[in-house]
């Protein structure tokens, strides 16, 4: 029988990640939320929750796992689990790549879970457990590749030129235009185009946490070189972190000088294999269409080193690539398949959307029943148009998929209501910092003219140190754009402007994602508030200062005050509130601080050596004569 996920963990008591956990275990597969299980291995599976350990520190998980799964496993959000990835182990993946066991252990542990590694063959029950003819793991899928680079630099002509020669639509007469994604077919493989985002739509998806892409082509004309857009798409691409294949398109115009742009490459942390880099150069022509055969077989030779694969017999997990409300079809979205297969009459649910699959049709406008991993389908039947990079994921039925739809609802509505988000600013960094483990202080620069650029990018590098990294995410000549803001809202940057002003619409995107922007006619003051920042980001430092030393002589039961020490300051002095250990002969029987310290009946706020005085400890009352007191407070350093 057929058993939904979400309900069987519901009778059993239990969450549904704890669910999957013993799932994994038993080497049961998912597929669009449910699995299959006779009454026996039903009982089984109930009783194996009830006793076991995933609901406490232990979670259950199949060895290989990638940072979707893991995230699916803590019932946590995958750009959590990726963060931490970054930032604590410095390891620069995708969300489906998979990772070395003991650092899915490492990451685990920073949530506060141990993993339990499953061993289906040994735990599995019984062969009727699982559908007869199931195919399960993970397989090799087709790279998603986005094209990125500088007005006129032929990104459309390249795309256009693929689509012509190598798109399989023989058989399916034209394409259509408006789905923004489409495959090209070649003997040794597939690959899956992202037609619409440039590099602004490509940060905002991000900014919603939709990691799509798997390979950026940088599209560069050899005649023209390095742009300012070519720069912000590298400043955008480096910031999601994804491989980078650059191709150096019109190399049939007599003006075109290759060789110029992979020697400008570098300056922007772009080393090309010819001068003993790791980035892939191929110049193409898509006009003549030379080289674009060596850029395809480049994009799958670096998809096969990434070794991407997904699972269609998987749990259904998808991406919106755009979406759009059109006269007679209602809301039409694009969504990109990531794991598991979609089907027409599936129930989804698409952020604060939702709605049943009542059509589906592929790039070149076919009807279709289902899409597997790394397939682009339109899709009709939601209530409403999600946005760019909004999640789109299963629901048993569409009551439950309107619950969610609507909670998320409320949760935004109410969101809204308790105030705007919290701006960061350079003033407010400390704070932040308090309650987060970042420890850099990220950065896009702005000025007038090249010369300033490198001035204020050179004297803010200076200030980096050992504890804080000043990160420059993009700099650039002209004034601080909508795209700038983007890239700004994505990393959780300051936009800092040297003698140049924001446009206005990068002033109205940056007040609605609540980034900052500063902008400065003098240099020093630039620098000087940078300084102030990283030094507000450090974590205070303290050091031990001693006071004195007392010995406790009497001890003395007083009705309502409790115990109090007969004390005599033999050494320094002690204040009121001061740090204590407490020694007994060689052992320290106590730790804390100081509650009251009295002299004679007077309340004091310290005393010196040669006078006696009453101590009374916070929390601690089993002193006894001759215990020694050392006295002592903790004090900031620079």
């Amino acid at each position: 029988m057929q058993i939904n996920v979400n309900e069987f963990a519901k009778q059993c008591g239990v969450t549904p990640a704890e669910v999957l956990s013993v799932l994994a275990e038993y080497g049961l597969e998912v597929v669009n939320g449910s699995f299959e299980a006779d009454d026996d291995t039903r009982d089984l599976l109930k009783e194996h929750l009830a006793t076991s350990e995933s609901g406490g520190d232990t979670i259950t998980m199949a060895p290989g796992r990638t940072p979707r799964d893991i995230a699916s496993a803590l019932g946590v959000a995958d750009k959590e689990v990726q963060m931490a990835l970054i930032k604590k182990f410095k390891a620069m993946v995708t969300l489906t790549t998979t990772l070395p066991d003991d650092l899915t252990e490492k990451v685990c542990a920073e949530f506060g879970k141990t993993v339990k590694w499953a061993d289906p063959a040994a735990s599995k029950p019984k062969a009727s457990a699982k559908p007869a003819g199931a195919v399960t793991g993970a397989i090799k899928r087709p790279p998603v590749v986005t094209i990125l680079g500088h007005v006129d630099h032929g990104k459309t002509s390249l795309l256009d030129y693929i689509r012509k020669t190598t798109v399989v639509s023989g058989e399916h007469g034209g394409i259509t235009q408006h789905i923004g994604a489409y495959q090209v077919d070649l003997p040794e493989g597939v690959i899956t185009f992202l037609d619409t985002p440039g590099h602004a739509a490509f940060t905002a998806m991000r900014a919603r946490g939709a990691q799509v892409t798997d390979i950026a082509i940088l599209v560069v004309a050899a005649d023209d070189g390095i742009m300012p857009q070519t720069q912000e798409a590298i400043s955008h691409v480096k910031n999601a972190e994804v491989p980078i294949i650059v191709a150096i398109n019109k190399i049939d115009k007599p003006s075109a000088n290759v060789d110029k742009v992979l020697q400008a490459l570098p300056n922007y942390e772009l080393v090309p294999e010819s001068y003993g880099g790791d980035i892939i150069c191929v110049p193409v022509s898509a006009h003549t269409g030379e080289g674009v055969p060596h850029l395809l077989e480049m994009i799958l030779l670096q998809a096969d080193i990434m070794e991407l694969k997904a699972d269609p017999k998987g749990t259904f997990q998808g991406v919106v690539i755009e979406a759009q409300l059109e006269k007679g079809r209602g809301p039409v979205a694009t969504v990109l398949v990531e794991e598991g297969t979609l089907k027409i009459g599936d129930v989804v649910v698409v952020g604060r959307t939702y709605g049943k699959i009542k059509a589906m049709s592929d790039f070149a406008g076919n009807k279709v029943t289902t899409a597997g991993p790394s397939q682009p389908v339109e899709i009709l039947g939601l209530n409403d148009v999600p946005g760019a990079g909004e999640r789109v994921e299963y629901a048993a039925d569409e009551r439950e998929a309107r619950e969610v739809a609507g909670k998320r609802e409320d949760a935004e509505r109410a969101k809204l209501q308790t105030g705007p988000k919290k701006k960061m600013s350079l003033r407010d960094l400390r704070k932040h910092l308090e309650s987060s483990d970042v420890k850099d202080l990220n950065l896009i620069i702005k000025a007038d003219v090249q010369g300033s650029v490198e001035a204020v990018r050179g004297l803010v590098e200076k200030i980096e140190n050992d504890e804080v990294k000043v990160r420059i995410l993009h700099s650039g000549v002209g004034t601080i754009t909508e795209s700038d803001i983007l890239l700004a809202s994505t990393a959780n940057a300051i936009c800092v402007g040297f003698n140049v002003k924001p446009e206005n619409k990068a002033k109205s995107e940056a007040e609605r994602q609540k980034v900052e922007i500063r902008t400065y006619t003098i240099i020093y003051e630039l620098i000087e508030d940078i300084e102030a920042a990283v030094k507000g980001m450090l974590e205070p430092k303290f050091e031990e200062e001693y006071h004195g030393t007392v010995e406790i002589r009497a001890v003395f039961k007083l009705t309502k005050a409790g115990k109090v020490a007969g004390s005599h300051v033999t050494d320094g002095k002690v204040l009121r509130n001061d740090k204590v250990r407490v020694t007994r002969g060689t052992e320290l029987v106590f730790e804390g601080t100081i509650e009251s310290l009295r002299n004679v009946k007077q309340d004091v706020r310290e005393m010196f050596a040669g006078q006696d005085c009453g101590l009374r400890f916070n929390g601690w009352d089993d002193f006894k004569e001759g215990d020694v007191v050392e006295a002592y407070d903790m004090v900031q350093i620079d």
